[in-house]
């Protein structure tokens, strides 16, 4: 999940290992989920490419919705939070995607997920070293879905969400394996796979989209565990007082003539 034209789609081809999704640099995204499967020795590779989750500059709930509907009765072992490293700024946009997912998928999938920073083949200023730039670049994203904005301060130990550096361009240098490597040298597929094998590893649950996930609560049982103590309220504070008052207005009143009267008869 990310944003639009960061590069979701080029990357899902990259793991794959060929154009499984097609990606065009003058057409916007598909504008519903995709899924790519793919087999082999007896295991089965599921990634779900999904629409940006920006139109016209804010959030599109309309597209998380129709993600968590496709996503229904599946589970998600990894997130892939894709976004661009040769962005020079965070704001409060990312700020706006990253509780959207949260809000929507719950706080728990950030332990499943990594970062994915595309276009890592970037020419930088020669006085600012690639290393540096993409640590601060890092951190910058990673304030954002850090664990201490929603773990609990003994959970935050040890506790963290990798980021790993992408560049899914057909001019990516390769190596001596054949394989595309950035210029720190990161051979970046055999990285990410390996990233993702750490994240399904780490011992935290994998996240199954069931219909209450995907319906949210529902408002008719909300608040149902706290009738029968608002009725005892009403009644032991209102109702009774009220009931008492009454009877020592009554005792106080004077009897009516005709009530004297027929008690003398």
């Amino acid at each position: 999940m990310g944003k639009g034209g960061v590069g979701k789609s080029s990357t899902v081809n990259s793991i794959i290992g060929e154009k499984a999704v097609t990606v065009s640099t003058f057409q916007s995204e598909g504008p519903r989920p995709v899924m790519v499967s793919r087999s082999r020795a007896g295991f089965t590779l599921n990634i779900v490419d999904t629409p940006g989750l920006i139109e016209g500059g804010y959030v599109n709930y309309h597209a998380i919705q129709l993600i968590k509907r496709f996503l229904l009765n599946k589970t998600i072992d990894v997130l892939l939070y894709v976004d661009r490293l040769d962005v020079y700024r965070v704001d409060n946009l990312d700020k706006q995607i990253t509780r959207a997912i949260t809000d929507n998928f719950g706080e728990q999938i950030w332990k499943r997920a990594l970062i994915v920073l595309t276009h890592a083949q970037l020419s930088l200023p020669d006085r600012l070293d690639y290393e540096v730039f993409c640590s601060k670049r890092s951190e910058a994203l990673l304030k954002f879905v850090s664990p201490s904005t929603w773990m609990k301060k003994k959970d935050i130990q040890g506790s963290f969400v990798p980021v790993v550096l992408v560049e899914n361009s057909g001019r990516c240098a390769k190596n001596e394996n054949d394989e595309k490597v950035l210029p720190n040298g990161t051979a970046w597929i055999p990285n990410l796979v390996k990233t993702i094998t750490e994240v399904v590893l780490n011992g935290s649950k994998a996240l199954l989209v069931d219909k209450k996930l995907v319906e949210g609560p529902n408002p008719n049982e909300k608040g149902k565990i706290l009738i029968p103590f608002i009725f005892a309220f009403q009644y032991f504070f209102i109702i009774k007082p009220l009931i008492r008052a009454i009877k020592s207005d009554a005792a106080k009143e004077a009897k009516p003539v005709w009530a004297r009267a027929s008690r003398r008869l």
